[in-house]
Protein backbone atom coordinates (compact mmCIF):
# COMPACT_ATOMS: atom_id res chain seq x y z
CA UNK A 1 0.00 0.00 0.00
CA UNK A 2 0.76 3.64 -1.04
CA UNK A 3 2.31 5.33 2.18
CA UNK A 4 3.89 8.91 2.89
CA UNK A 5 4.20 11.37 3.24
CA UNK A 6 5.95 10.98 -0.33
CA UNK A 7 6.41 13.87 -3.73
CA UNK A 8 4.02 12.85 -6.15
CA UNK A 9 5.24 15.77 -8.34
CA UNK A 10 8.57 17.37 -7.61
CA UNK A 11 9.29 20.64 -7.59
CA UNK A 12 9.68 22.23 -11.15
CA UNK A 13 9.14 25.17 -13.17
CA UNK A 14 5.66 24.38 -15.55
CA UNK A 15 4.50 26.41 -18.14
CA UNK A 16 2.19 23.82 -19.95
CA UNK A 17 -0.50 21.63 -18.80
CA UNK A 18 0.62 17.67 -17.52
CA UNK A 19 0.02 15.11 -14.91
CA UNK A 20 1.70 13.13 -12.45
CA UNK A 21 0.96 9.66 -14.29
CA UNK A 22 -0.74 6.98 -12.86
CA UNK A 23 -0.38 6.22 -8.86
CA UNK A 24 -1.47 2.89 -7.56
CA UNK A 25 -3.60 2.91 -4.40
CA UNK A 26 -3.45 -0.45 -2.98
CA UNK A 27 -6.44 -0.85 -1.21
CA UNK A 28 -6.08 3.17 0.21
CA UNK A 29 -9.70 4.77 1.05
CA UNK A 30 -8.54 8.40 1.12
CA UNK A 31 -5.12 10.25 -0.44
CA UNK A 32 -4.21 13.57 1.16
CA UNK A 33 -2.98 15.76 -1.81
CA UNK A 34 -0.56 19.17 -0.58
CA UNK A 35 0.27 21.27 -3.77
CA UNK A 36 2.88 23.46 -2.71
CA UNK A 37 3.74 26.42 -4.73
CA UNK A 38 6.81 28.17 -4.45
CA UNK A 39 6.82 31.08 -7.72
CA UNK A 40 3.97 32.00 -10.12
CA UNK A 41 5.06 34.62 -12.72
CA UNK A 42 3.16 35.79 -16.15
CA UNK A 43 -0.18 38.00 -16.98
CA UNK A 44 -3.02 36.67 -15.18
CA UNK A 45 -1.55 33.00 -14.31
CA UNK A 46 -3.96 30.37 -13.23
CA UNK A 47 -3.72 26.71 -12.45
CA UNK A 48 -6.22 24.22 -11.72
CA UNK A 49 -5.35 20.85 -10.68
CA UNK A 50 -8.13 17.79 -10.63
CA UNK A 51 -7.77 14.03 -9.78
CA UNK A 52 -9.05 11.59 -12.45
CA UNK A 53 -9.34 7.57 -11.46
CA UNK A 54 -8.79 4.12 -12.53
CA UNK A 55 -9.26 1.00 -12.66
CA UNK A 56 -6.60 -0.44 -14.93
CA UNK A 57 -3.87 2.98 -14.74
CA UNK A 58 -4.07 3.27 -18.39
CA UNK A 59 -8.07 4.65 -18.51
CA UNK A 60 -8.86 7.55 -16.54
CA UNK A 61 -11.79 9.59 -15.87
CA UNK A 62 -13.99 11.59 -13.64
CA UNK A 63 -16.79 9.83 -12.05
CA UNK A 64 -19.93 11.03 -13.29
CA UNK A 65 -18.18 13.91 -15.04
CA UNK A 66 -17.13 15.74 -12.05
CA UNK A 67 -13.45 15.67 -11.20
CA UNK A 68 -12.00 15.91 -7.71
CA UNK A 69 -10.77 19.53 -8.08
CA UNK A 70 -9.01 21.97 -6.37
CA UNK A 71 -9.49 25.84 -6.73
CA UNK A 72 -7.70 27.74 -9.19
CA UNK A 73 -4.35 29.03 -7.67
CA UNK A 74 -3.12 32.43 -8.83
CA UNK A 75 0.02 33.27 -6.46
CA UNK A 76 2.50 31.53 -4.34
CA UNK A 77 1.24 29.30 -1.20
CA UNK A 78 0.38 25.85 -0.28
CA UNK A 79 -2.98 24.26 -0.15
CA UNK A 80 -4.36 21.02 0.91
CA UNK A 81 -7.00 18.46 0.02
CA UNK A 82 -8.18 15.33 0.83
CA UNK A 83 -9.81 13.41 -1.71
CA UNK A 84 -11.88 9.71 -1.17
CA UNK A 85 -10.33 7.04 -3.60
CA UNK A 86 -12.77 6.30 -6.25
CA UNK A 87 -10.89 3.51 -8.45
CA UNK A 88 -7.65 1.61 -7.92
CA UNK A 89 -5.39 4.36 -9.45
CA UNK A 90 -4.68 7.63 -9.43
CA UNK A 91 -3.30 10.44 -11.31
CA UNK A 92 -3.48 14.50 -10.47
CA UNK A 93 -3.96 16.97 -13.56
CA UNK A 94 -2.83 20.74 -13.81
CA UNK A 95 -4.19 23.33 -16.49
CA UNK A 96 -2.18 26.37 -16.29
CA UNK A 97 -2.79 29.28 -18.31
CA UNK A 98 -2.27 33.19 -18.95
CA UNK A 99 0.17 34.74 -20.69
CA UNK A 100 3.61 33.42 -20.42
CA UNK A 101 2.46 31.63 -17.32
CA UNK A 102 5.06 29.59 -14.78
CA UNK A 103 4.55 27.81 -11.92
CA UNK A 104 7.27 26.22 -9.75
CA UNK A 105 5.43 23.79 -7.59
CA UNK A 106 5.65 20.41 -6.11
CA UNK A 107 2.97 18.06 -4.81
CA UNK A 108 3.17 15.54 -2.00
CA UNK A 109 1.04 12.65 -0.77
CA UNK A 110 0.07 10.15 1.54
CA UNK A 111 -2.78 7.35 1.77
Amino acid sequence: MVSGPFTLVPSVARTASGNSGALPLSGASVVDLEVNVSAVSGTTPSMTLSVTWSDDGVNFGAPDGSPDSFAAITAAGTVVKQVQAKGLYMQLNWAITGTTPSFTFSVLAAT
